[in-house]
């Protein structure tokens, strides 16, 4: 069974175990407001069902509360960013904060965020670009558990290494490409795990290498201690387009890149992220590029529409029509997620209704 919460009572009860955890009353509401946004744009797995996971990696000392960014260089149209182990929900906006006011100084911005906690849902950041008229992409790798198989390979070696791209379009809502180089986000494993649900084949392998639809061989150690992996999407250009992600986001920014065995036992997961921001205006194309892309998006959705589909969607669509539902419906959150929610309040000393 689910429990159906509201945004601002799920908001409150996130925020008191974060506090319970360390964090100001101020910076917990902005981590569970951005958890929570998570789960109204239909991203569970990126929503409070992170609360848990983030509680353990404070006690274990991975996760520092109240703690801000640190600015290493900073030339104007470069900006070189340590996160230093902070809430990614915090560092991630003061390092979009930074990188916007000098995309809107100069024209562009090319920003790398080095050693963040779990930033979250990417998207977040490019709405944060988009708002401005500017375009934000992004490139992000994963310092946690090596969850993804390369193509050709039988177990995790990397992230889900997610990448985004945000391009504003002058008078309509914006264009917000967020997706995890896995077939699917880590996060919806879990979620699908702690609902009982099987997956679709061809997303998984076993811990043996074997193709499974089981979602726990990526969530819970196996019988033998090891877990199982995630497969690229697209085969080998997913597969190429991560490894760039942990180049990019990884090597290029310092954070660094994944290259040792795992420990399940560690909670704490770190993001690296390199940012470049364009603004058309500056770059002098804003005219063509409004025009051009009104009537190109315009083409994509005034064509005929597949059987099974309500429209032809643009990237984004999906999270601006999930908000609206959610916020009038509530948020589902399932028994095992819930359990695990308040679980991690206690070990905060803080309770909330089961």
């Amino acid at each position: 069974m689910k429990k159906i919460l509201y945004a601002p009572d799920l908001q409150a009860q996130v925020a008191a175990v974060l506090v319970g955890a360390g964090s100001s009353p101020e910076e917990a509401a902005r981590v569970a407001a951005n958890l929570v946004l998570a789960n109204l744009s239909g991203h569970d797995s990126h929503g409070v069902g992170m609360l848990p996971r983030y509680v353990d990696a404070v006690l274990e000392g991975g996760l520092q509360p109240n703690t801000s960014l640190r600015v290493v260089l900073d030339t104007g149209t470069l900006l070189t960013l340590d996160g230093q182990r902070g809430y990614g929900q915090i560092v991630g906006e003061e390092a979009m904060a930074l990188g916007i006011s000098r995309a809107q100084a100069h024209g562009s911005c090319i920003m790398t965020l080095s050693h963040a906690h779990h930033l979250g849902r990417i998207g977040h950041f490019a709405e944060m670009a988009v708002a401005q008229g500017l375009v934000a992409l992004h490139f992000v790798n994963v310092l946690s558990r090596p969850v993804v198989a390369p193509f050709g390979g039988a177990d995790g070696r990397f992230g889900t290494n997610p990448c985004c791209i945000g391009v504003p379009l002058r008078g309509r809502e914006p264009f917000v490409l967020d997706f995890a180089t896995s077939r699917v986000a880590q996060g919806k494993m879990r979620v699908a795990h702690n609902e009982g649900r099987r997956v679709e084949p061809g997303t998984l392998i076993d811990e043996h290498g074997h193709p499974t639809t089981d979602p726990g061989v990526v969530v819970v150690p196996q019988s033998n201690g090891l877990f199982g992996a995630l497969m690229a999407f697209g085969e080998y250009k997913g597969y190429g387009l991560a490894v760039a992600c942990e180049l990019l986001g990884g090597a290029l920014t310092g954070s660094g890149t994944w290259h040792q065995p795992t420990d399940p036992a560690v909670r704490a997961v770190f993001n690296g992220m390199l940012t470049i921001l364009i603004d058309p205006a500056r770059l002098g194309t804003q005219a063509t590029f409004d025009q051009e892309a009104l009537a190109f998006t315009d083409w994509l959705q005034a064509g005929p529409v597949a059987p099974g589909f309500d429209a032809v969607q643009l990237a984004g669509d999906p999270e601006r029509s999930y908000r609206k539902q959610r916020e009038q419906e509530g948020i589902a959150v399932d028994a095992q997620t819930w359990q695990e929610i308040v679980s991690a309040g206690h070990k905060v000393g803080v309770t909330l209704s089961n």
